[in-house]
């Protein structure tokens, strides 16, 4: 291994930060980045209730105001007192054991709560570490499920173009692929049935033609279906886009017309992002599978979990091979599980409608302006959501550091300047962020 080359420490300010750099470029790789990297990141120190604290100034900035939730999972915050006692309580019992062939009380705990809390039946719950693997798992549920019963030809999926559901191998089959850099992958990865994307609009009426769309597409491949696969009323990273829940319910339709089971990926709407607690509350639809993620530690460490309804883990017990083919080796990690059943509590505890409405009204009123911006071609608010879609590609660098001026840490992409800020951000600071996302979509 070489050794790695720093610059000599001085004595001036800043000499420590520039050395963390210095090693940062030669040695991680960051999400969606080169290596070596082209742009030198902020470094953060700390943080604590809704800012992000640097270790040098940045733009004649020291704090930040977060505006993204750390990529939507800290809806708490930083260092929040109940959370933090939850994980110093259970590192004094154990920081992690194997889940096989043992169990314990903070994830049988969790598990419960989130059977509880989640629409419908869906009462059995896999504990794995990150959204994209819940979606793994999920696939893996509903291939086995059909294989299981005979019907190994049913292998495919189904989903609506403008998705994303993560970055391992059959989560990037169900992204876009004209939309994302899973195009690279185009010949390795499973060909999966695309449907057009939804139209847009929360509010908006159902389209008859396009509920007919989605009833023909699965009709017509529902022979090699084994589920379909949608992120329900927001498609997150893929596009930022919001659509009616009516479609949501048309797809329960059809598959169960069709026999088709239906997996909705909330890993980035779960736990009251939209302003319900899932987004499939919106629709009063029960998915046969269900994935959660983010939020559910409250942004403290890397879990998620995929829930699914009796018929689907009982046609699996039902093969030659009755147990799910699957076991991370952090799975149901007690550090992971108390934390999020911490989080739950804490939230649920609360008026999180309010204040997720709070937040909402906030990004709406502060975002108006923002409608008369050059440049600027739709302007959307749903939850604790805001989004400023641009008529052009956003420079990433020139919105970030207009961002980051107006005190606010923020991650624009494609043609999209949006954030969504932690629910206890309170009124002058969403304001200071929605003044922010202007800033950036002047200078991006």
């Amino acid at each position: 291994m070489p050794e790695s080359t720093v610059p000599a420490a001085s004595a001036g300010p800043g000499a420590a930060t520039e050395e963390l750099l210095a090693l940062d470029r030669q040695h991680v790789w960051h999400p969606y980045g080169p290596m070596p990297g082209t742009a030198d990141p902020l470094v953060v120190e700390s943080a604590a209730g809704v800012r992000l604290r640097l270790a040098e100034p940045a733009h004649g900035q020291r704090e930040l105001i977060d505006g993204m939730s750390s990529w939507w999972s800290a809806v708490h915050g930083y260092r929040h007192p109940v959370l933090d006692e939850a994980v110093r309580d259970q590192l004094g019992r154990m920081s992690h054991v194997m889940f096989g062939g043992l169990t314990h009380e903070p994830a049988v705990r969790l598990a419960a709560r989130l059977a509880e809390v989640t629409p419908g039946d869906l009462e059995h719950v896999f504990l794995s570490d990150s959204g994209s693997v819940a979606v793994e798992v999920a696939v893996k549920m509903c291939l086995q499920h059909w294989r299981s019963l005979g019907r190994p030809e049913k292998r495919r999926l189904l989903t609506w173009r403008g998705g994303y559901h993560g970055d391992t191998w059959q989560p990037m089959s169900v992204c876009d692929p004209k939309g994302g850099m899973h195009h690279l992958w185009s010949g390795a990865l499973p060909v999966q049935v695309f449907a057009e994307a939804p139209p847009a609009g929360f509010a908006a009426e159902p389209d008859p033609a396009y509920v007919a769309h989605l009833h023909e597409q699965i009709g017509r491949h529902a022979h090699e279906l084994a589920a379909v696969v949608v992120e329900p009323v927001v498609q997150g990273a893929g596009g930022m886009r919001f659509h009616s829940p009516g479609y949501v319910r048309a797809l329960r339709e059809a598959c169960d017309a069709h026999d088709v089971l239906l997996v909705l990926d909330e890993i980035a709407t779960g736990f009251g992002r939209t302003g319900e607690l899932f987004a499939a509350d919106h629709a009063g639809v029960v998915p046969d599978v269900m994935c959660v993620g983010k939020a559910l530690t409250g942004g403290y460490l890397s879990m998620a979990a995929t829930l699914c309804t009796p018929r689907v883990a009982e046609g699996i017990a039902r093969g030659s091979v009755p147990v799910l083919a699957h076991g991370p080796t952090f799975m149901g990690n007690p550090l992971a599980s108390a934390v999020a059943g911490a989080s739950l509590d804490l939230l649920l505890s609360q008026d999180w409608r309010t204040r997720v409405q709070q937040v909402s009204d906030g990004l709406r009123t502060g975002l108006a302006e923002a409608a008369e911006l050059p440049g600027v071609r739709e302007v959307s608010v749903l939850g604790a959501i805001g989004v400023l879609r641009l008529d052009h590609e956003v420079d990433v660098a020139a919105a970030s550091r207009a961002a980051v001026r107006a005190g606010v840490w923020l991650r624009p992409f494609r043609d999209m300047v949006y954030a969504m800020p932690p629910y206890i951000t309170g009124d002058e600071d969403v304001a200071r962020i929605a003044a922010a996302m202007c800033a950036a979509a002047r200078e991006g």
